[in-house]
């Protein structure tokens, strides 16, 4: 796999932030050395975060993303603020671009304190450098750059180069649970609600990581597994199924062949497990009248059999037997008070990055609101939970 066909949700994403003219959508040009954001003297001109998927030297693989102004103003101005504070919560490393003819305002002294406490690593980018009447003492945060020369351009782009490097964490969604050389069976049905002529992205990420691992893998759909294992002349190291399909293969897989879902796989990959388990618990207590809250991280067209809107509310009628209401969410949507939910049931999260998936585990553990993820849920309901935590947490 090349750099640049990195899924946007496996890498850093640098965010610009900043007050209206102090030149971010001109930094952002200056640094990735294209058009992406309109400059103009204009206030305001970036009314909407602009997002880039790019290959930036010698970063490597990257999302820039361009903000509207934290100081902007008006009805339409509040709405501009708050679609910075959501790029806030995917932010891996923040650029504050301030005006060095102007100083740090108290727009920015703002955007700095969102910075610290979210212990967001972050650099301070003074823009304007060449016309600056006097040069500021700087500290290890800051640095002087110009937009307009390119003085200082690459020096921040070394030092997030050198911020990413130093904050990478090598993480793995399933190699470090089997060894190179194993057979691993992916269990992934093709029903009305799969993507046309592809599979998703948990899936891709998956499978691609086997192959690296020098696994052999094979693919086939739920009522073919037992055929599939039948064929086999050693058992698998593991078999992992899209969670829809959890309760039949459950049933058709041996009990001494080890068994897990990728939704699981992602809990612990880019959340946190553990809470997300102690989640499940919360299905048991539901009761007429409870609201939960159904959200997923991306944005794809939901079809008849979808599993968020349509599978998820069935099953979780036939385990509760409780007349629930439920409100949906998707993509970048996720409300900062869940106060009104018993439980939120949440997506594999394959769309999202590490920081946003922790934002939204966060939130809802400020709320005191049990969050559960689909895979977990789905187990936990057909009552094969510790069955398919147990290759997670052994």
């Amino acid at each position: 796999m090349s750099l640049n066909s990195t899924a946007s949700a496996l890498r850093p994403h640098i965010a610009f932030f900043g007050r209206r003219n102090a030149g971010k959508s001109s930094v952002v040009n200056a640094v990735t050395n294209q058009r992406i954001s309109v400059v103009s003297d204009t206030l305001g001109t970036t009314t909407d975060p602009v997002k880039k998927t790019m290959e930036l030297l010698p970063l490597g693989p990257v999302v820039i993303i361009d903000t509207p102004g934290f100081d902007d103003e008006g009805a339409l101005g509040e709405l501009r603020v708050e679609r910075t504070k959501e790029v806030l919560r995917k932010t891996d490393i923040a650029v504050l671009v301030v005006d060095g003819t102007v100083g740090l305002s108290q727009a920015d002294e703002k955007l700095l304190n969102e910075f610290v406490s979210r212990k967001l690593p972050y650099v301070i980018a003074y823009n304007k450098s060449d016309i600056m009447p006097k040069l500021p003492h700087l500290n290890e945060h800051e640095m002087l750059i110009s937009a307009l020369t390119g003085e200082g351009i690459g020096e921040l782009k070394e030092r997030l180069a050198h911020i990413i490097h130093a904050d990478t964490k090598e993480k793995q969604i399933v190699a470090d649970l089997i060894r190179q050389g194993d057979t691993v069976i992916l269990v992934i049905p093709i029903d009305e609600s799969a993507p046309k002529g592809r599979i998703i992205l948990p899936q891709q990420q998956t499978l691609r990581e086997l192959l690296d691992h020098h696994c052999s893998v094979i693919c086939c759909q739920p009522e073919e597994l037992t055929a599939t294992l039948g064929r086999l002349t050693e058992k698998p190291a593991l078999i992992i199924t899209d969670s829809q399909a959890f309760k039949k293969v459950s049933a058709d897989t041996p009990e001494d062949i080890p068994m897990t879902s990728f939704s699981i796989l992602f809990a612990r990959y880019k959340g946190d497990l553990g809470t997300l388990i102690k989640g499940a618990n919360a299905l048991k207590s539901l009761k007429d009248g409870d609201r939960v809250l159904i959200s997923e991280g991306c944005t794809h067209h939901r079809q008849c059999g979808d599993i968020g809107t349509v599978k998820l509310p069935a099953w979780i009628k036939d385990y509760s037997k409780a007349a629930i209401s439920y409100d949906f969410t998707s993509g970048g949507t996720f409300p900062d008070d869940l106060s009104a939910y018993k439980v939120v049931i949440h997506c594999g999260g394959c769309m999202l990055n590490e920081k946003e998936m922790q934002h939204r585990q966060r939130t809802a553990k400020e709320a005191e609101v049990p969050m559960v993820n689909y895979g977990i849920a789905i187990a936990a309901m057909n009552g094969i939970l510790d069955r398919a935590l147990k290759p997670v947490i052994s």
